[in-house]
């Protein structure tokens, strides 16, 4: 009797161990079964987003009135004419871009989206460049001033003499003279948003592509107002034209005309003015050096003895010297700029370090200026005369 009593307690032993054994293996594959769940529905997701219509952006080009609206699809310029919704018509506007479907009705505005290149040329805060930093050239800056700052911040003087403000200043000089630095200073001056392009970027390989940058960007800064365009070395796209017969000469010569035309379209009172630097003036397209585009051509050149004697004060303000006496230094960087001035002084720093001083000396910068000093041939210096 009491054999068979512990066979069963055994017996209910096992199979409590069985049923432990069993709710682990449904609670396995419960959470295998939830995985297999969610893997399912991404594959779902997968499928149906396969299975969507794709949608061609579109820009709209004009509102004709009775819910018509004239688009042109984004890459192949074709033009076509489509009705909306009263509500969809209301919300759209000229220059919007929009979605498209096959039957070439518009499914969604997507707004106003800029290449991401013109996004990157914007500078986040205004630059903090002053004119104290620019050395001489009292008389170009005036100039400058005159032709992009004030109509920013003294619009009213031109309105009550009743002239019209230059539409765009080109400056021209050899590198490193301070071209890019003014364009700096007026910003700063200005509190506009400084816009800076290089000519070489808008140079691309596929057609059209240049061009739409170049609208973008005009566009972007019109948004941004008020700002300040600044196109670095502009002879990349503005060269005179030619015709050599090969598609990259035509496509930066598109590039150009549609620099030309946005140019062409800026009202001279806008809150948008127009800069540009090059070191080749002698090559620019007549096209683009005629009045009613730059209006003034302002050569920033080798800087005089007073001017090198500003910019040897300015970047050496900051810095510990040691019976250092610059009127000595001003003879031996005649011809130099002020980009070579400031490799002189930064030299002369460097050379201090390495010697582990607390300040430079006046044989730190007399070698300085030994190293940095180059010789130019007279001939590169013929188109800056």
């Amino acid at each position: 009797m009491e054999d068979s009593v512990i066979n069963v307690s055994n017996d209910n032993d096992l199979y409590k161990l069985q049923v432990q054994e069993m709710k682990a293996k449904v609670l396995d594959l419960k959470m295998q079964n939830e995985l297999l769940q969610k893997e399912v529905n991404q594959l779902r997701r997968e499928n149906n987003q396969l299975k969507r219509v794709p949608l061609f952006v579109a820009a709209i080009v004009d509102k004709l009135g009775d819910g018509e609206v004239y688009l042109r699809q984004q890459g192949n310029n074709q033009e076509y004419i489509t009705r909306v919704s009263p509500e969809l018509y209301d919300e759209i506007k000229p220059g919007m871009k929009v979605a498209v479907n096959n039957a070439l009705s518009i499914v969604k505005t997507v707004g106003t989206i800029y290449d991401s290149r013109v996004r990157v040329m914007e500078l986040e805060t205004a630059p903090n460049v002053t004119f104290e930093q620019v050395g001489g050239l009292r008389g170009e800056i005036e100039e400058v001033r005159e032709a992009v700052e004030y109509p920013l911040t003294r619009p009213e003087i031109f309105a009550k003499v009743g002239v019209e403000p230059p539409k765009g200043i080109l400056l021209f000089g050899p590198p490193g003279t301070g071209k890019t630095l003014i364009a700096k200073a007026v910003a700063n001056n200005a509190h506009a948003d400084f816009i800076r392009m290089s000519g070489a970027e808008l140079v691309h390989k596929f057609i059209g592509e240049g061009a739409q940058l170049v609208r973008e960007l005009f566009t972007f800064a019109r948004e941004r107002a008020p700002s300040i365009v600044f196109i670095d070395e502009i002879d990349a796209i503005a060269s005179q034209r030619t015709n050599d017969g090969t598609s990259g000469s035509a496509e930066v010569q598109r590039t150009l005309m549609q620099l030309l035309a946005e140019m062409d379209g800026f009202d001279n009172r806008g809150n948008v003015r127009i800069m540009a630097a090059t070191n080749r003036i002698d090559i620019l397209d007549p096209a683009i050096l005629r009045p009613g585009r730059f209006d003034r051509i302002i050569e920033i050149p080798v800087p005089d003895e007073d001017s090198r004697r500003e910019i040897f004060k300015i970047h050496t303000q900051k810095m510990h010297l040691a019976g250092v006496d610059l009127e000595t230094l001003i003879p031996l960087t005649n011809g130099m700029t002020g980009a070579e001035i400031q490799a002189i002084c930064r030299e002369a720093g460097m050379r201090a370090v390495r010697r582990n001083s607390d300040a430079a000396g006046n044989e730190d910068f007399l070698e300085a200026v030994r190293k940095v000093a180059r010789k130019e041939n007279a001939a590169d210096l013929r188109m800056y005369i």
